[in-house]
C-alpha cells in the first residue's frame, strides 16, 4: 500500500485556511483553487492487490489525523496505446487505485448542493480521474454544484473475464464509488439525494450499466450518457477472449495464474491481443474489429441484463436520464489511422456487411445514402453502431419503460485539422469541462485558444448540464416516439426533429444483444 503522509496545511497556489472535512474513514485536507475546494485522491476504496486482487472492492482502511487531499491518486493499470505511451499521466503510481476527488464551492453540510459524479471513458482499457481534461472546477463554479470524479479499474484488472472472479469489477468500483458518495457527501457541501452521475463513451456504457444493475439501484437520481457503446459482451464472448488474452501471457485465465504476473506487466496481455483481435472475426465477429478486448459482461448476476432491455422493463423509470451523442463518432477513430476519405470499396463493403442491421443491411444502407461514398458509408455504419443507434435506443429504452429522458446531438465541428474532424468522439469532453488545451482537446483544437463561438458553446454545455443534475430539465423538450425532438448543440442552438432520422429507421427495431461467441 502506498505511503501516506499528514503534513500541516502549506501556502503557494492556496486561497485562504485549507479546507478540511471528516469522512467515514478520516479527516482531509484539501486546499482553495480559485474559489472552490478541491480535494483529491480521497480512497473510497482499499487497494485491490494481494488477497483483495480480483476481488470486489473493500472498504478503506481507517486512518487518524488529517490526511492531505493535494494529488489525485495513481491510475489503476491501464493500456495506454491510444494515448502516446507512458508517462503522460504525470501523477505518483503506487496501489491506492480506487480513488475519489471533489471540487465544491463550499464545504458546508449545510450547503446541500446537488452533486455531478464524474465517470472517465476509454475504451474500458484505459483512463484516469486526474487527466487535465478532466478538471471539473469550471462545472463545479458555473454550476454552484459539488462534482465529483472516481478512478475505477479498466482492462485486466476490471473487466477480463477470469475464473474465481467476479465479474464487470469495473462496475463494481463504480458502485463503491457512489455509495462513498452517499455516506460522505454531505459533508462536502453536496446532498446525497441529488446525485446525477455523467460520463462519454466507455464512462456511458459504464452509466448504462449501472441503470440497469441492482446493486445501483438508489444511488443516484439522474444520469447523462455522452456517446453510449454498444458493445456488451455475453458471458460466453468474455470467456473466450479471456482465455486468449491470459494465453498471450502463457496462462490460464485464472486468478490463481494471473495473480503471479504483476499488475501493470499484466496490461500487457491487452496491448498484445487488441492488434491480432481482427484474426479472430470467425469467433468474435462485431467485437473483433473493435480491438478492445474489454467491455462490460451480461453475466446475469452483476449485470442481469443489457441496458436496453433494463430500461425497456422499467428498470430505471425512477431516474432522470439524458442521452446524446456527436454527429460524426466514428471519424476520430478513421483520423487517428490516417485513413480519412482513404477507404476502399471493398474495406466499406466488408464494414456494411459486419455491422449494418438485419440481413439485407448493406443494401439498405447503399440505398438510404446513395450519394455517399466509400469512405462517408465506411464511417456512417460504425458511427450508428457503434455510438449513436446505442444512445439514442437507450432514450427509446427508458420512454418505453416509463421513464423519462432528453436528447441531444452535437453537431459543431472541432475546429483543428481544418474541420475535417466534424463533431467527432470526445468532442464534447473539452467543450463540457472547458479544457481546451489538454489530451484529446490538443489534437481537437490544434492547440489554439479556443475561439469565442467555442467559449460561448462550452457555456451552454454546462448551463443544460447542470440545469439538468438541479432539476431533470436540460432546457429543451423530452424526447417521445411522435415528434422525436431533441437539442443540437452548435453555435446556434436548435431543437428538431432527431437528424439522422434515415439512420433511425434503418435501426428501427433492432434489439442491441449482447455480442455473442460464433
Amino acid at each position: 500500500m502506498t505511503t501516506t503522509e499528514f503534513s500541516p496545511p502549506t501556502g503557494g497556489a492556496c486561497e485562504g485556511p485549507a479546507p478540511v472535512v471528516r469522512t467515514t474513514a478520516g479527516a482531509v485536507r484539501g486546499r482553495n483553487e480559485e474559489g472552490i475546494a478541491v480535494f483529491r485522491g480521497i480512497p473510497f476504496a482499499a487497494p485491490p492487490v494481494g488477497e483483495a486482487r480480483f476481488m470486489a472492492p473493500r472498504p478503506a482502511p481507517a486512518w487518524d489525523g488529517i490526511r492531505d487531499a493535494h494529488a489525485f491518486g495513481p491510475p489503476p493499470p491501464q493500456d495506454l496505446g491510444l494515448m502516446g505511451g507512458p508517462g503522460l499521466i504525470d501523477v505518483p503510481q503506487g496501489d491506492d487505485w480506487l480513488t475519489v476527488n471533489v471540487w465544491t464551492p463550499d464545504a458546508d453540510p449545510a450547503a446541500r448542493r446537488p452533486v455531478m459524479v464524474w465517470i472517465y471513458g476509454g475504451a474500458y482499457k484505459l483512463g484516469h480521474s486526474g487527466s487535465p481534461g478532466y478538471d471539473a472546477r469550471r462545472i463545479a463554479a458555473d454550476g454552484d454544484l459539488v462534482v465529483v470524479s472516481l478512478n475505477y479499474r479498466v482492462g485486466m484488472e476490471g473487466f477480463a473475464h477470469i475464473e474465481g472472479a467476479p465479474a464487470n469489477r469495473g462496475l463494481l468500483d463504480q458502485v463503491a464509488a457512489l455509495e462513498w458518495v452517499r455516506d460522505n457527501i454531505e459533508a462536502f457541501g453536496g446532498d446525497p439525494g441529488q446525485v446525477t452521475v455523467f460520463g462519454e463513451s466507455a464512462g456511458a456504457g459504464s452509466i448504462a450499466s449501472l441503470l440497469a444493475m441492482p446493486r445501483a439501484a438508489g444511488l443516484f437520481r439522474r444520469a447523462i450518457a455522452q456517446s453510449v457503446p454498444g458493445t456488451f459482451f455475453s458471458d460466453a464472448l468474455a470467456r473466450d477472449i479471456g482465455t486468449a488474452l491470459a494465453a498471450e501471457m502463457g496462462l490460464r485465465p485464472t486468478v490463481a495464474d494471473l495473480s503471479t504476473v504483476e499488475p501493470r506487466r499484466l496490461t500487457s496481455a491487452g496491448e498484445s491481443l487488441g492488434p491480432k483481435m481482427p484474426q479472430h472475426i470467425d469467433r468474435w465477429g462485431q467485437a473483433a474489429p473493435t480491438v478492445t478486448p474489454f467491455s462490460p459482461v451480461v453475466d446475469g448476476e452483476v449485470l442481469p441484463t443489457t441496458p436496453w432491455q433494463a430500461l425497456a422493463n422499467g428498470a430505471a423509470r425512477d431516474v432522470d436520464l439524458l442521452v446524446g451523442h456527436n454527429r460524426d463518432e466514428y471519424r476520430l477513430f478513421i483520423a487517428m489511422a490516417g485513413q480519412l476519405g482513404q477507404i476502399p470499396e471493398d474495406k466499406a463493403t466488408s464494414a456494411l456487411r459486419l455491422f449494418a442491421p438485419g440481413p439485407d443491411g448493406e443494401q439498405a444502407y447503399r440505398t438510404a445514402f446513395p450519394d455517399a461514398s466509400p469512405s462517408e458509408l465506411y464511417e456512417r455504419v460504425q458511427t450508428d453502431w457503434l455510438f449513436n443507434m446505442p444512445s439514442l435506443h437507450l432514450a427509446e429504452a427508458q420512454r418505453a419503460g416509463g421513464g423519462r429522458a432528453h436528447v441531444y446531438e452535437l453537431t459543431w465541428p472541432a475546429p483543428g485539422n481544418g474541420g475535417a474532424l466534424g463533431a467527432c468522439h470526445g468532442l464534447d469532453i473539452p467543450l463540457l469541462f472547458g479544457t481546451f488545451g489538454a489530451d484529446l482537446a490538443l489534437l481537437l483544437f490544434a492547440g489554439a485558444e479556443p475561439s469565442a463561438e467555442a467559449e460561448a458553446l462550452s457555456s451552454r454545455f454546462r448551463a443544460s448540464w447542470t440545469a439538468f443534475a438541479r432539476t431533470g430539465d436540460p432546457g429543451w423538450p423530452a424526447y417521445d416516439t411522435a415528434e422525436r425532438l431533441v437539442q443540437l448543440m452548435d453555435a446556434e442552438p436548435v431543437v428538431t426533429a432527431y437528424p439522422g432520422e434515415a439512420s433511425r429507421r434503418l435501426w428501427e427495431g433492432y434489439d442491441f444483444r449482447p455480442l455473442p461467441l460464433l
